[in-house]
């Protein structure tokens, strides 16, 4: 929560509230209904924000106005009711304060969709490969103890029981909210059980998330894309599967490449391949846009930089701690078990504490 919510609203803001009371209310704009729809729309739109910025002006005042009376009486049960009144306006005042927060924050229309998760081993070899088995045993539990459903796209082993890469959709209510800040890379230092002599290996992963989207909000022509088929394949080149039903597809405008193998259908797979190309070229486009428009919001929590380190797990001391926010917990082996949300909540807030600075201006 911001320090005083009561000062994030600047002048112009409340200026503009009462030129477009004004407006509503002039014969002239009343009889041009285009003007007149526009201003009170716009005025629906911050008349909650401005009535929380008075609700709350005007419970302060009381409070210093019984501050003033504790200072002028010797009444013991004036002084009993004037602290009680004002521990009831205190409580007041923080539930108007969170209303004027949640009035103010953009809305992300992201949040409540599904997520595609890719988790992929990056330096490290074979011990990035079993992190990568890791990270996705983790997610999957943490979605499961949500409610949430997840459905495995594609995924690539290694020999010694580990992944290579493994993509996979999480479906459920406000599911990209949860994993969105899961973006970057995250960093593993353990002693790998082939390691004789104890000595702490640093491998690393790469996780990107990506917001499900649908064929109306991206189209995607036929002519763009190269489909090629193959035989699936497991760990160490065994054919899984005697028909050509894995699918690679190549988005030749943008050079955007999926490959999909873990349904036996060829038409399931293809299916499941074009979900990821569309979140893929859906989450390039707002990227470049965001960019342009600001380049500040690359810094974001969640801005989808993935060379940025953004979390260790540290076995040997059994913490994790995410460098974005400075934030150690010191319970490992309870994380890897799904039990994220503790820090994905400190995550939510100070991304909404950055949203909110931009109305910190009259302070």
């Amino acid at each position: 929560m911001i320090k005083d919510p009561s000062c994030i609203l600047n002048k112009g803001i409340l200026d503009k509230y009462h030129y477009l009371n004004s407006k509503i209310s002039d014969p002239q704009v009343i009889q041009d209904q285009k003007k007149y729809l526009q201003y009170l729309r716009e005025l629906r739109e911050i008349s909650p924000v401005v009535e929380a910025h008075t609700e709350i002006t005007q419970l302060k005042k009381r409070i210093q106005e019984n501050s003033s009376l504790l200072q002028e009486t010797n009444d013991d049960e004036i002084i009993r009711m004037l602290h009680e009144e004002n521990t009831v306006l205190g409580r007041s005042i923080s539930e108007w304060e969170k209303k004027l927060e949640g009035y103010l924050l953009p809305v992300d229309k992201e949040d409540r969709k599904n997520a595609i998760i890719e988790i992929r081993a990056a330096t490290g070899g074979d011990e990035a490969a079993l992190f990568v088995s890791d990270l996705f045993k983790m997610y999957s539990k943490f979605a499961e103890n949500r409610g949430m459903d997840t459905e495995v796209i594609n995924f690539s082993e290694n020999n010694i029981g580990g992944l290579k890469e493994v993509i996979f959709m999480a479906k459920g209510m406000n599911v990209y909210r949860y994993f969105k800040y899961e973006t970057g890379v995250h960093r593993v230092q353990r002693v790998p059980e082939t390691e004789n002599q104890g000595r702490i290996h640093t491998s690393t992963i790469t996780v990107a998330v990506l917001p499900e989207v649908t064929e109306v909000e991206v189209v995607i022509d036929e002519k763009d894309l190269k489909i090629d088929t193959y035989r699936s394949s497991g760990a160490g080149g065994q054919h899984v599967n005697t028909t050509d039903s894995a699918v690679r597809i190549l988005h030749i405008p943008t050079g955007t490449v999926v490959a999909c193998q873990d349904e036996r259908s060829q038409i399931k797979n293809r299916a499941k391949a074009m979900k990821v190309l569309r979140s893929r070229i859906y989450l390039h486009e707002k990227e470049k846009l965001e960019t342009q428009r600001s380049e500040s919001r690359r810094q974001q929590i969640g801005s989808g930089d993935r060379s940025e380190r953004i979390r260790t797990y540290n076995f040997p001391q059994s913490r994790v701690t995410d460098h974005r926010i400075g934030v150690t917990l010191h319970n490992l082996p309870v994380f890897l078990e799904g039990e994220i949300e503790e820090l994905i909540e400190e995550l939510h807030k100070r991304s909404n504490a950055e949203k909110l600075e931009k109305y910190s201006i009259d302070k």
